[in-house]
């Protein structure tokens, strides 16, 4: 399925707030991309953070621990907003919508179909509802308003690296092809 905008529906977010379970079970995919990124030149703080949060969110890279985690609610269908790329599909904690960022907690999980039919973790985002101020910024990056979705929004591309930048909403190398 393709949706023309990366913006998650209020039904998605009100679903997100609900905790309700996920869809269906979709098997997870193992394979590890190289070194995103050499890192955010001249900020060793963000670097760190990167660091933190790339081995906070490794494990789910398995689908199943990943939704023992509490990231069982799917939140959009596959996003893709061509030709500027996709986003995937978005799996969310609603434990950790509460007004707050944690780096080593990201609200969402981006997971990108693959053709066998497992979910390959790309990256992902933070993400705060309107209603309360702006985060202050994560890895020296401010967050964005997603008027339509309702939230302050901060996508990082930790896991699939990026041509149009480590924290670019939309990703040219990912795509919702295999997206049932």
């Amino acid at each position: 399925m393709r949706i023309p905008s990366a913006i998650l529906t209020p039904a998605a977010v009100l679903a997100l707030g609900c905790g309700q379970a996920p869809t269906s079970p979709v098997e997870q995919t193992t394979v590890l991309e190289p070194a995103v990124s050499a890192g955010i030149a001249g900020d060793p703080e963000s670097n760190q953070d990167l660091a933190a949060v790339r081995r906070a969110t490794a494990p789910f890279h398995n689908f199943g621990k990943a939704v023992a985690a509490g990231y069982g609610v799917q939140v959009t269908p596959c996003l893709e907003q061509l030709p500027d790329g996709a986003q995937g599909f978005h799996y969310g904690n609603p434990a950790l919508i509460d007004g707050t960022v944690s780096v080593t907690e990201p609200e969402v999980l981006l997971y990108e179909p693959q053709r066998s039919g497992r979910l390959r973790l790309v990256a992902v985002e933070y993400i705060v509802p309107l209603s309360f101020d702006e985060p202050a910024p994560l890895f020296g990056q401010h967050f964005h308003a997603n008027e339509g979705a309702g939230l302050w929004a901060l996508h990082v591309w930790n896991w699939r690296s990026n041509p149009s930048g480590m924290f670019e909403d939309w990703n040219p190398k990912v795509s919702c092809d295999h997206a049932d």
